[in-house]
């Protein structure tokens, strides 16, 4: 059964398509290899949409070239390869400037799209939420923006048969009327930008909400397709959706979870990173991925079946660096152990990453691992505390019971005596029932973390 997909390419009547011939573009910097595995790359991308990849090529060039990007004869190559394979949308793995892909189309007569619109066309798919389908479609609009003039190349080749005055009028209405559709796609994208802002006040709301109960967050990061939901599922029992596709998740999802010394922890699931992800839809996710920016601790997830495991780790620190979350402390977690049948690929990789945690999310090896690892990191920002609280203070016990790790808790007729490690945000509610312990406490002389 033919399979159909969700590529909205920017046509005045897009049509569905099926089948796909892979372009990429190998520069002199780059390996044989690399071009390759981004090609790889790009048929799970294409697959992800329900197209079928009917053939595939690397195209070897210098420079890029204007027209095209690369050489007429190679893009006669790159077409002839396309129409013997049966295709119906040629794609490229590298960016296409407006111009190229109207060049591309009016050669080919045939959809010609990019990476970036591939991905934002999956990010539709995947949008569940408010919010995230806000986020795509003004990333969407502003891609299409420059891209409005594709819509009327037909009235051009139409013109051109028609004599040059039919021809000069024809053109003349195609202008006049991407004039009207670039009037019409600014206002959708202010209307977009309005509509996105009060959804975002809301985030930002339930945020200061979650800061005002002091709980430490650690933000899930990696690749697209690393297992980060599964390992949020596995170690919260929550539900989010898992697919073994990629950018099955683009809405966050924070979950609670009690570590072994009893600390509760804020474990934050996020939109997976990719090579070449579009800058329009990091601009257009900037809220969602504050989610990163905002964390106590970052878990990064690898995908161990990755032969490209470098590469995308080199990504996730790029994107997190542009998030200002590239200083954060972290922990590496390399997932899906249970799928790697030779030993020497984990003992490699745990030469090259000693502090890493193995793990399998599917079968819950080395969570426990986990688990106590996180304990530790945020173990290192806890303070221990003598503290005597008044009977009639409840809401303080409730708060330490939420957000601190409460270790011994006894009521006597002076009050409730409590040891407990607390985190820096309350600090500053604890400082007036600190008692005189060995244990020791908050440095009084010192200003509240």
């Amino acid at each position: 059964m033919a399979r159909e997909s969700a590529i909205h390419t920017v046509k005045e009547d897009p049509r569905k398509v099926e089948y796909a011939f892979l372009v990429g573009v190998q520069f002199p910097e780059q390996s044989a290899e690399e071009s390759e595995e981004l090609l790889a790359e790009l048929a799970e991308l294409t697959d992800t949409l329900g197209v079928a990849v009917v053939g595939r090529s690397v195209v070897r060039i210098r420079k890029p070239q204007a027209r095209y990007l690369v050489g007429e004869g190679k893009a006669d190559d790159v077409l002839d390869q396309a129409r013997e394979a049966g295709a119906d949308v040629v794609i490229f793995d590298d960016y296409l400037t407006p111009s190229q892909q109207r060049n591309w189309e009016a050669r080919a007569e045939l959809a010609v799209i990019d990476r970036q619109e591939v991905i934002l066309d999956i990010f539709a798919q995947r949008a569940h939420t408010s919010e995230a389908s806000l986020q795509v479609e003004l990333a969407r609009a502003n891609y299409s923006l420059p891209r409005l003039r594709r819509q009327w190349t037909h009235l051009h080749r139409q013109g051109g048969g028609a004599g040059g005055a039919g021809g000069a009028a024809t053109r003349g209405e195609g202008e006049q009327q991407i004039e009207v559709d670039s009037r019409l796609v600014r206002r959708r994208i202010a209307r977009l930008k309005t509509q996105l802002a009060q959804v975002q006040k809301h985030r930002r709301t339930q945020r200061a909400k979650r800061l005002r109960r002091p709980v430490p967050v650690a933000a899930i990061v990696g690749y697209t397709n690393a297992g980060k939901s599964s390992l949020l599922n596995t170690m919260t029992n929550a539900n989010v959706l898992t697919e073994d596709k990629l950018f099955a998740t683009l809405d966050p999802t924070v979950r609670r979870v009690e570590l072994p010394n009893k600390q509760p922890l804020l474990l934050a699931d996020t939109v997976g990173f990719i090579r070449k992800l579009p800058h329009l839809l990091v601009e257009a996710f900037k809220s969602t991925l504050e989610e990163t920016a905002l964390a106590d601790l970052l878990v990064e997830v690898v995908d161990v079946t990755s032969r490209s495991i470098e590469e995308e780790q080199t990504t996730t620190q790029e994107v997190l660096a542009g998030l200002g979350a590239g200083e954060k402390p972290s922990i590496t977690v390399f997932n899906k152990i249970d799928l790697i049948e030779d030993d020497l690929v984990i003992r490699r990789l745990r030469r090259r990453h000693p502090d890493a945690l193995f793990v399998s999310a599917r079968t819950g090896e080395g969570l426990d691992l986990l688990a106590a690892r996180l304990a530790e990191s945020v173990a290192g920002s806890m303070q221990q505390v003598e503290l005597l609280v008044p009977h009639s203070r409840y809401d303080l016990m409730a708060r330490l019971h939420s957000a601190a790790t409460v270790l011994r808790e006894q009521y006597e007729d002076d009050g409730i005596h409590v040891t407990a490690n607390v985190p820096p945000d309350l600090h500053a509610a604890v400082a007036e029932f600190l008692s005189p312990s060995p244990a020791g406490g908050i440095d009084r002389s010192a200003p509240p973390c």
